[in-house]
């Protein structure tokens, strides 16, 4: 699984905001389907709540790529 390190400068971040700041959508659109159709882990567990919060040390997993938050 490839694993990338996401720096961010706030105390945390939103899940769809780490998936389009990660690269790993085009949009915020394309990152709330994926999100509410079931198709991304957070910390291992499924997650579909698009404004869920992630902070340094958590782990969101989309399409066999691992986006940590630092």
């Amino acid at each position: 699984m490839e694993e990338n390190h996401v720096k961010i400068e706030t105390p945390f971040i939103r899940l769809d905001a780490l998936l389009k700041f990660a690269g790993a959508v085009e949009t915020g659109g394309e990152a709330k389907l994926i999100i509410q159709n079931g198709g991304v882990m957070v910390n291992g567990v499924p997650c579909a709540m698009r404004g869920k919060k992630l902070y340094p040390g958590d782990k969101a997993e989309v399409d066999g790529r691992e986006f940590v938050v630092e």
